[in-house]
């Protein structure tokens, strides 16, 4: 069994994808980002940068303890390598899955994450943040549009991958980032067919259970670091 420690953002849902797709038994335990659960001290064991997700295997390969396993890259090679499942064993694909998985990782997640933060969320509209961030967002989706357009079917090539479960969630957010998939016809097909696989849409559904809740004073303190409107300006 997997202790999942997880709420419904774009990087907790890399993870119960991956779970589902695997069909390995797991525990959903909801964080409330809203109300600051991240920073429980019980959860800063297992995910020393409070933020999730986060696992426990308590049946990993080899067994005796339970491994406790943070940072969603690490957490997608981890069951990778413990199922035998979606990341190549020969040398070249596997390579190219891992540089497109920190690809996402250094590039697609935070700077979609940043972009999203002054466009939607910000308590200042800052005209140079918005601009820096849209175009940096604009030229990552370029670069996995091109990268499709290349490999023709999945992110690292022929193969459906972590890195594809790595870059998929950060992409249902397109609407709210202000992309059209229409501008990018690869990403657009791509993004069709692994939507439509069975584990994708049970993972992403169990993101309906934890959602941060009313955009408050207490909230923006807890995702922000924003501790009033005064403050932040």
């Amino acid at each position: 069994m997997i202790d999942l420690y997880y709420a419904a953002t774009p990087n907790g849902w890399k993870i119960s994808i991956m779970l589902e797709e695997c069909g390995l038994p797991y525990e959903v335990h909801p964080v409330n980002l809203g109300r600051g659960e991240q920073f429980a001290p019980d959860f800063l064991a297992i995910s020393p940068n409070n933020r999730i997700p986060a696992i426990i295997d308590r049946d990993p390969p080899g067994g005796g303890p339970p491994v406790s396993v943070f940072e969603t890259g690490a957490i997608l090679i981890y069951l990778a390598e413990k199922t035998g499942r979606f990341l190549p064993a020969d040398l070249r694909g596997r390579t190219t899955a891992i540089e497109w998985l920190m690809w996402q990782m250094g590039g697609l997640g935070p700077m979609l994450g940043q972009n999203g933060h002054f466009k939607l969320y910000a308590p200042e509209k800052i005209p140079y943040a918005i601009d820096r961030y849209g175009r940096e967002a604009a030229r990552l989706y370029g670069v996995l549009d091109g990268q499709l357009g290349r490999t023709g079917a999945y992110v690292a090539g022929d193969e459906y991958t972590i890195a594809d479960m790595a870059c998929f969630p950060w992409i249902i957010t397109h609407k709210a980032q202000g992309f059209t998939l229409d501008d990018y016809p690869n990403v657009k097909r791509w993004f069709a067919t692994v939507r439509a696989r069975p584990g994708v849409a049970a993972g992403t559904a169990v993101g309906k259970m934890a959602r941060p809740g009313e955009m408050d004073a207490e909230t923006r303190k807890n995702l922000f670091g924003i501790v009033s409107e005064k403050a932040a300006t």
